[in-house]
């Protein structure tokens, strides 16, 4: 029989060593942490992020031609003037034709403090009693704004304005009428009641009320 060569049996010695288990393997070299990277390039075409612009400096030139605070238009509508009613009376029933005008004043709402009668001759009982008190107490009264305050034509610029005045031309000079009723119209805001002889009134102030 021919004979089978037997395969060629490799024995442990002629292998060389053995690997070691994988509990025994060296361990790998550590890789050394990378660092920060560098920012990349911007990309061309590809704008960064974007930054306020820094302000412009002005040059006297560019300072002066910028508008300064704006001044009121020409044409700008003025304070409305007050309402005007006349209430004919005599000298001696001015002061009566006031009183009346005041009673109504409070009947449809108006408050106390929203009303300043100014005489032109005798001054109001009420005027009258105040004072004997002292022009401290009196205008001290006029301050508090609670009540109807009266006064005459020679101390009158010292009121304050009033939603209502009302003026009894209840006599006095001509001079003192035409400025009682002058600042009257000053002082009023909303109203101005005049109680007096219509004639005198229009001749003091040269025109019809």
């Amino acid at each position: 029989m021919p004979l089978i060569p037997e395969e060629p049996q490799i024995h442990e010695s002629a292998q060389g060593p053995r690997a070691t288990p994988a509990s025994g393997r060296t361990a790998p070299t550590p890789r050394p942490v990378p660092g920060p990277r560098p920012a990349a390039p911007s990309r061309p075409g590809r704008p960064g992020p974007l930054r306020p612009a820094p302000p412009v400096q002005r040059t006297p030139r560019d300072a002066a031609a910028q508008p300064g605070p704006s001044a009121p238009a020409a044409g700008a509508a003025a304070p409305a003037a007050p309402q005007i009613q006349l209430i004919p009376a005599s000298a001696e029933g001015a002061l009566d034709a006031a009183e009346e005008a005041v009673d109504l004043l409070l009947e449809s709402g108006r408050a106390p403090g929203d009303v300043l009668v100014i005489t032109t001759g005798e001054q109001h009982p009420w005027a009258a009693h105040e004072l004997s008190f002292g022009e401290t107490s009196y205008w001290a009264q006029h301050d508090a704004g609670d009540d109807v305050f009266y006064t005459d034509a020679t101390v009158a610029d010292r009121a304050a304005s009033r939603s209502v005045v009302v003026v009894a031309v209840n006599g006095g000079a001509e001079a003192a009428a035409a400025s009682a009723l002058s600042l009257a119209h000053s002082r009023a805001t909303a109203l101005l009641i005049v109680c007096g002889d219509p004639q005198r009134i229009n001749s003091v102030l040269g025109t019809s009320v």
